[in-house]
């Protein structure tokens, strides 16, 4: 008999929701960290970034007074004190992800390095266990690309441990992490300037990520877009191929992310692996081993690809939970999956951009709504950005929003895009006044507009009130 009916590699966001949730409907679990429980997200991913953004936020707050009539102020910022208020968010989440907790749900916890044996079986420090089935759910790290004399940088698995302010903070890559990290340190009173070999935001829609490069400019971020490092000397300075050369104080690269795949011996597992992650059906479950499921970042669909986001690891928890324990078929689907870039003002997206949906041969209609029109953006004085909807066959294919709070606006259009609502149902949604999500309501009906304001209309109406 094996030893565990579940082994699960790695206490990130997916091994913990599947161990959570296989523990507590009965079976029994093993969970093996090598590292913090948490994971990145907990410890250098998006708990922190967020702590560090909320304080920028404040700071900023105070500098932008003037708008209300309030005397603005200067902001001193202690960094020691910043710093532990960011280590202070892990502290109190961290019990939540704990190995106290999972212990006491009846997980067997193990702190070690795992890696496979034999297609059955995998070692944990000289000690051999089987299961019934292993999830592989290792997570990944920041790439950092093959530039010359690229040796002193910081991460994000390191940044939130600097000791002093950055005085000019160069960020290598434009992508989330990039982005959000601008805007905190630029917030924070930092000169900060953004090298990006592509646009920034590349995978978002392109009207969306130039209104959030002006809003960003305008808060102090330099850009350099379609500019390639071909060199860093100590300072650091990072050479373009253009000949220039950009001088900082410290060196942030966030050029996306690599699975963590070298220590676990996939070959002697029989797991079949490539660049993106162990390689799976839509189901998560190996290819080439039916005992191993992957989940999180290190997980990628035949197909589909990876989706480095913690929510996502979560999903695929339930997949896995359905698949590995009920023996239910289930499978991902990206068709609805939102996305947050957590600067200020937030960008949201979820379903198909414009460019996606037109390059998928769907005919496409577009309809926006600017915040500048929307009350509550008026009455806060912060009126940037915009509501943007993709609508194919009277439904919602895609939304984006550029606003304060847009990941809190984007869950709607994700529900409507996953159920299929018609776009009549969404513009005859009685949403509260005032309030930034009346944008979305706007834009969906505006769908109706031409054909309710035509000629023929007026003319009905002009023949309906001529009766008794």
């Amino acid at each position: 008999m094996p030893d565990f009916d579940l082994a699960i590699i790695g206490a990130g966001s997916a091994g913990l929701s599947v161990a959570a949730a296989a523990t507590q409907l009965g079976a029994s679990v093993l969970l093996i960290e090598r590292h913090h429980m948490g994971g990145d997200c907990l410890n250098t991913g998006c708990v922190p970034s967020k702590a560090l953004l909320a304080a920028s936020r404040a700071a900023r707050s105070l500098r932008d007074a003037a708008r209300f009539g309030i005397t603005p102020a200067v902001p001193d910022i202690d960094w020691d004190r910043l710093r532990d208020h960011v280590h202070g968010v892990i502290a109190k989440i961290a019990p939540t992800d704990s190995e106290a907790r999972f212990r006491a749900l009846g997980t067997t916890v193990l702190r070690g390095e795992a890696r496979f044996t034999d297609p059955e079986a995998i070692n944990v420090d000289g000690r051999r266990i089987t299961a019934r089935h292993f999830v592989v759910a290792a997570g990944s790290r920041a790439a950092v690309p093959a530039v010359s004399g690229l040796e002193r940088y910081w991460t994000n698995e390191t940044l939130f441990d600097l000791r002093e302010r950055p005085a000019h903070l160069l960020i290598l890559g434009g992508g989330a992490v990039g982005l959000e990290m601008a805007d905190a340190f630029a917030g924070l009173g930092c000169k900060v300037t953004v090298i990006e070999a592509g646009r920034i935001a590349a995978r978002e829609d392109a009207e969306l990520a130039m209104g959030l490069r002006l809003a960003l400019s305008a808060l102090g971020v330099l850009f350099e877009e379609d500019a390639k490092v071909v060199a860093a000397e100590p300072g650091p300075v990072l050479r373009l191929a253009d000949g220039r050369r950009i001088a900082g104080s410290h060196l942030l690269v966030a050029t996306g992310r690599v699975p963590n795949l070298e220590l676990l011996d996939l070959p002697a597992g029989r797991v079949a692996s490539g660049p993106a992650g162990i390689i799976t059906d839509p189901g998560l479950r190996s290819v080439s081993n039916r005992r191993v499921f992957a989940a999180g970042d290190i997980a990628a669909p035949t197909g589909i690809g990876p989706r480095a986001f913690t929510h996502v690891a979560s999903y695929h928890a339930g997949i896995i939970i359905r698949r590995a324990l009920f023996r239910v078929p289930a499978k991902v689907n990206y068709t609805a999956l939102p996305r947050v870039i957590y600067t200020d003002p937030e960008l949201a997206q979820t379903g198909l951009t414009e460019a996606e949906a037109t390059a998928s041969g769907l005919d496409v209609q577009v309809l926006r709504w600017p915040m500048a029109d929307n009350d509550r953006a008026v009455a806060e004085r912060d009126t940037d950005g915009l509501a943007k909807l993709v609508i194919s066959r009277k439904r919602v294919v895609g939304a984006g929003i550029l606003a304060p709070h847009a990941g809190e606006m984007i869950s709607q259009w994700t529900l409507a895009i996953a159920r299929r609502v018609p776009v009549s149902a969404l513009a005859s949604l009685v949403v509260p006044y005032p309030t930034r999500s009346e944008a979305g309501k706007r834009a969906a009906a505006s769908f109706f507009a031409p054909r309710l304001f035509s000629p023929r209309m007026r003319s009905l109406v002009r023949l309906l009130a001529r009766l008794p």
